[in-house]
């Protein structure tokens, strides 16, 4: 088997300015964007469908590709696990009799090669579960072959390689998920008559996830029914914890000086002990956002206890931080650092502004079609001179959102 790295685009902004080598990029989409499938067609791209009506559609617009991929959902065959959910209830994929009408298509639509690929765990620790991946998808291409003649060259067996974010899990060991398929491989591939098969994996989170940390300062304390830890980071940074309930390992560094304009370290907190419904020294720490989700870890254990002014670190961020960022509530996302194996540091993205919030706002736009005068028009402008302060996020958004609810109002 052939060993390499496939990037895969999911949906994502294909450019010719970033770099991209035939067979080596996968791009999957659940809705057809015909500029996005003819830019993947272009660069030599694997293009792996996600739905039947997608065959039709590409050969209609811009003629399907050399190679075309199938996403399979094994629905019922299969149980998923709590990340990627029950594939009966996910939205991506092929059904089994899909499938075989897919490839029977292309093959009538000229289509000369194949490839198959299945997503069934995601963040999975457990090698059987990403051998048996493969061993049902070795099984298809078997009887892909068998029923229509038709030789699948390429199996991805999808993402789901894992990495410990808890204390106490085990690094998977990837050298007995490669001895485990190899053992497959020979039993229904090179038994079989289907070799030589190409077979590949999405490991991004494997080769990222360690090593990005989100590094936050505590900022606030409060204490009701349950004792928060208010960081100056939130889920703009690290959507995983509010997204999926997911864990990420969290180590306080005690910062006796810490820089000016926080609250006293030492001052006094309520007295809650009458209402509290977890544990002392037990935490939830929490971003500034408006959302109850905003949360990094529930029912912590901290030790040493956080105070204002020691920065938290949280693990393994590296797969799903940035690249899952937003700006609700204005929050600009922060910069990004490299540490490089000499001690020094690199600033490889600075952090946002408000500026970058509003730098695709058209305000000449919109008042060109709400007018020169009159109240819409005055709260633009207002609106246009606060974009620029870093307090009035706000004030921005009540004045662009009052001028388009007077606007409509007067219809």
């Amino acid at each position: 088997m052939r060993r390499g790295l496939l990037v895969d685009n999911r949906a994502g902004d294909i450019r010719e300015d970033r770099p991209h080598r035939g067979g080596h990029h996968v791009h999957q989409q659940q809705h057809p964007d015909q500029g996005e499938f003819r830019k993947a067609k272009q660069l030599g791209a694997i293009v792996n469908l996600d739905d039947l009506s997608h065959v039709r559609f590409l050969h209609e617009q811009d003629g399907l590709p050399e190679l075309v991929s199938f996403r399979y959902n094994p629905g019922p065959q299969r149980t998923g696990n709590v990340l990627i959910g029950d594939p009966k209830e996910a939205k991506f994929g092929f059904t089994m009799s899909q499938l075989r009408e897919g490839y029977k298509l292309c093959k009538e639509l000229g289509v000369k090669r194949f490839g198959l690929h299945a997503m069934v765990v995601s963040n999975c620790l457990n090698v059987e579960e990403i051998v048996e991946t493969a061993r049902m998808l070795f099984t298809i291409a078997g009887q892909v072959k068998s029923e229509l003649g038709i030789q699948i060259e390429l199996v991805n067996l999808g993402g789901g390689i894992g990495i410990p974010y808890k204390p106490g899990e085990q690094v998977m060991n990837v050298a007995a998920i490669g001895t485990g398929v190899h053992q497959v491989y020979k039993e229904l591939v090179e038994a079989k008559g289907l070799a030589p098969m190409r077979i590949v994996t999405e490991c991004g989170r494997y080769v990222t996830g360690p090593a990005g940390f989100l590094v936050s300062r505590v900022v606030h304390r409060k204490r009701i029914y349950k004792n928060y830890v208010g960081v100056d980071a939130c889920m703009a940074n690290l959507m995983r914890p509010g997204m999926y309930d997911a864990y990420h390992h969290i180590t306080t560094y005690k910062d006796e000086a810490p820089p000016a304009g926080l609250p006293p370290r030492g001052a006094a907190a309520p007295d809650n002990s009458g209402d509290l419904i977890q544990k002392q020294g037990v935490f939830d720490v929490v971003g500034g956002l408006c959302e109850n989700n905003d949360k990094f870890a529930v029912n912590r254990p901290l030790d040493p206890e956080p105070r204002v002014g020691d920065v938290l670190v949280i693990h393994d961020a590296g797969a799903h931080g940035h690249s899952m960022g937003f700006n609700y509530n204005g929050k600009p996302r922060s910069a990004e650092y490299l540490y490089r194996p000499d001690g020094s540091v690199l600033q490889i993205r600075r952090a946002e502004d408000l500026g970058d919030i509003f730098a695709t706002l058209d305000f000449d736009a919109a008042a060109s079609k709400f007018g020169r005068r009159g109240p819409a028009a005055a709260l633009l402008s207002l609106a246009r001179s606060l974009a620029a302060n870093p307090i009035c996020t706000a004030a921005v958004a009540a004045g662009v959102g009052a001028a388009l609810a007077l606007r409509l109002g007067r219809r």
